[in-house]
């Protein structure tokens, strides 16, 4: 019985393993050109998304919404503003040779 227990454990622990291994970053995505910043202080998606990307995505949006909201709170002021300043400043930090949305279409920092 211990040793099925130890083997579970074992198993679980690895699984989580490659999992981390195999977890694609926020720096790799922009590296990659899968993801980049928009106006709206939101990440969008490049490339046709795959699953990793579409939950990357959706948890850093997520992250930066509810600190949208807490800024906009904080200083009395409507989220959109928050929002479009947020999204200026990624634009204007981001590297050469990553994206960003700019007249309706993603186009690569020179």
């Amino acid at each position: 019985m211990k040793k099925n227990v130890m083997r579970s454990g074992l198993l679980i622990a690895t699984l989580c393993f490659c999992m981390n291994a195999f977890s694609l970053t926020l720096g790799e995505a922009k590296e990659q050109g899968l993801v980049g910043e928009q106006p709206n202080g939101m990440l969008g998606v490049v490339k046709a998304p795959t699953a990793e990307v579409a939950a990357l995505v959706k948890v850093i949006n997520g992250k930066r919404n509810a600190a949208y909201q807490d800024i906009a709170h904080r200083n009395g002021t409507d989220v959109g503003v928050v929002q479009q300043l947020a999204g200026e400043k990624a634009i204007e930090k981001t590297p050469a040779g990553q994206f960003v949305l700019s007249g309706g279409q993603w186009q690569k920092v020179q």
